[in-house]
Order: C-alpha cells, then structure tokens, then sequence
C-alpha cells in the first residue's frame, strides 16, 4: 500500500498538469486553474479519510473544511447573502466538515472499505459538481468550469487508487504475487452489503440532484447559438 507522501506527490503533480491543461486549452485565469489543482491535488488524499492513522485526517478534514466554503461562495452570493452572513454561513460550514463529518467517518468508516472505491470517485466528483456553480456565466461555460472541478477531483482520487492496487504487487520474488490487500482499491462492493448499498443509495441521489442541475446538453447549446 502506498504511503501518504506518495499519495500527494503523485496527485500534486496530476494536479499542476490539470492546471496547466485549464490554462492553456481551456482558457481559465490563475484562481480557476489553481482551484482545478488543488482539487486534484486534494482528490488524491481524499481514500484516506477511513483511515485509522489521525494526522492525514486531521490535516484532510481541515483542508476540506477549507476548501468546501471556498467552492459555495459563489452559490451563497446569488442567493443574496450580505457579507457578514456569507463569513457565518463559511464558518459554520468549516466547523461541520472539521468536527461533525470528521466525527462521523471515524465511526462508520473502515479503513480500505467502500470509501477505497470506483463509486467512492464517482461520489467526490459528485460533490464538487454539486457544490460549485459559477454565477453569471453561459449554461455552457458553467457546465464546463463544473466539470472541470470535478474531473480534476477524480484523476486525484483515481491516482489513489491505482497507486494502491500497483502497490499490492509484490516484484520481490521470481514470480511476481499480490498481498493482501489486491483488489481492495478499484473495487465496485465489498464484503459487507449495508456498506456497500449505503454506497450507491448516496451515488444515486447526487447522481440525480446533478442530473437536475445540469439541465439539458441541448439548452446550453441553444444558449450559446443565441449569443454568438
């Protein structure tokens, strides 16, 4: 399995390419690159969040904590929040994700269960989708960014996982063997059903929140027809 460092070496570095990639064929400022990186970068920590060791937690939980009121503003300011409403609202988001959510995957999480998962990925590109929504711009140019964000967030969770899987081969020997943990990373269930439906019921309804979010591919196509 592989360490926490290699985790973040590896998801930091996908996340200058997505960056990168932002800026130069996408034609995104600094800040949305950035944000694009640090997703990735962050993606690639987010499998151990079940873990039983408390540093990489802590310090997840406090970025997330961070970055989650960070990817609301903009859907907080088109409700019409004031400032001082907007710093409660951000704040109170941090305190939840830090301590209430932290709290609960501690208690009903294992380490390398469902959360070390193709829907765990499918799960956290989800949120970020559903939690950023860029105000003022094209349906198109909205959908782009999001997906953007969010695809960011699964080449980080996904370097995880393979990383893990590459790891549970052992080359040590003549003939190369898995160990123990084979198969336990880029998986679609584990060993314990409730685990596993509580899983893809979670997929599911972000799955149709976004769905109604995003709208229809031929809307966004009429939109930006009609402003050329």
């Amino acid at each position: 399995m592989a360490g926490f460092y290699a985790h973040i070496s590896t998801s930091s570095a996908l996340g200058v390419g997505v960056g990168v990639f932002g800026f130069y064929y996408l034609g995104y400022d600094w800040g949305a690159c950035c944000l694009a990186g640090g997703l990735t970068a962050i993606g690639g920590m987010l499998p151990d969040l079940d873990s039983d060791s408390g540093i990489p937690v802590r310090e997840m939980f406090g970025l997330a904590g961070l970055l989650v009121p960070l990817l609301l503003i903009e859907r907080l300011q088109a409700r019409g929040f004031r400032a001082e409403q907007l710093l409660v609202l951000l704040a109170a988001t941090y305190f939840v994700i830090r301590y209430g959510v932290a709290e609960m995957f501690r208690k009903v999480t294992v380490h390398r269960g469902m959360f070390h998962s193709v829907p765990a990925l499918l799960i956290a590109g989800l949120i970020v989708f559903l939690a950023h929504r860029p105000d003022h711009v094209l349906p198109a140019d909205e959908m782009r960014k999001r997906m953007f964000f969010a695809l960011g967030t699964m080449i980080g969770f996904l370097s995880h996982l393979v990383l893990d899987e590459l790891c549970s081969v052992d080359l040590l020997g003549v003939v190369p063997k898995l160990n123990q943990f084979a198969g336990s990373a880029l998986k679609l269930t584990s060993q314990s059903w409730p685990a596993t439906l509580f899983t893809y019921t979670i997929l599911c309804v972000l799955g149709y929140f976004a769905w109604l979010s995003a709208g229809s591919p031929t809307d966004w196509q009429l939109v930006s027809q009609t402003t050329k």
